[in-house]
């Protein structure tokens, strides 16, 4: 059975569709928000993977991974994060030795991040095409926005993707952060329009609506952007990359520390 986040006094309700019986069941693993939609949008996500799932989260929201992880013998946990950073390289891990000291007999697989993975790409593309773009317009400049991370890292792989989505017949493609680097989505916009860019468009590099997809596209359609696409959300990619993930752990888990 797959599960939708913890609600006070109900636990947890079954989402809808179907499991897959004899397969070990995944725990994906969100940063969590106090904005409703976002707990919803990755609901909505995990819908439609044909597994027996349970969501967790690292903050603002229950249940926690230890909560989703209880009464499980067996577990793929996957990080429902974009890129790897603090909260899959330190926060999980740790989160997930403290739950086999409770649960000594608990097997845990634990998997790698979304991203980065080509299918993000498409993903983005996707959403792009939704909102009038045609992906590879040579009249366009896209700026790839991520959350923004203290973690340099992180950033660098944003970097890399916008350095390799240059190829693809865009005006050009450049990265920017909505926190902790820079540059700021809104200056990312201002430079490319002083630079002569017939048309900025802003591809969010963010799994889920909240603040920051929210803070995002009222300062990038100030600074002159004319499309801001929508977040990842539940693009069918995303559940095959999931679905890989899911896999990769089993074969080949992240080694944890402890």
């Amino acid at each position: 059975m797959r599960h939708s986040p913890l609600i006070p006094g109900r636990g947890l309700v079954p989402l809808a569709g179907g499991a897959a019986p004899g397969r070990v069941p995944l725990v994906a693993v969100a940063h969590g928000s106090r904005d409703p939609r976002a707990a919803a949008t990755v609901a909505a996500l995990l819908d439609q993977v044909p597994l027996d799932v349970r969501v967790a989260y690292l903050d603002h929201c229950a249940p926690t991974l230890g909560q989703a992880l209880h009464g499980l013998e067996e577990a793929v946990v996957l990080p429902l994060l974009l890129t790897e950073a603090y909260h899959s390289r330190v926060d999980l891990p740790a989160a997930l030795n403290e739950a086999r000291a409770h649960q000594p007999r608990l097997r845990v697989h634990y998997g790698t991040t979304l991203g980065p993975h080509p299918l993000l790409r498409a993903a983005l593309e996707r959403r792009l095409a939704e909102a009038g773009v045609r992906p590879g317009d040579p009249d366009t400049a896209v700026v790839l926005v991520s959350a923004g991370s203290s973690d340099a890292r992180a950033n660098a792989v944003v970097s890399r993707m916008a350095r390799e989505w240059r190829r693809g017949g865009w005006w050009t493609a450049r990265a920017a952060y909505a926190s902790a680097a820079g540059p700021t989505p809104a200056q990312a916009v201002a430079e490319l329009v002083r630079a002569g860019a017939p048309r900025v468009v802003l591809a969010p590099y963010l799994l889920a609506p909240g603040y920051f997809a929210d803070k995002v596209r009222r300062e990038a359609l100030e600074a002159g952007a004319t499309v801001v696409a929508d977040v990842l959300g539940a693009a069918p990619e995303l559940v095959d990359v999931l679905l890989e993930r899911y896999e990769g752990a089993q074969r080949d888990p992240v080694s944890l520390v402890g």
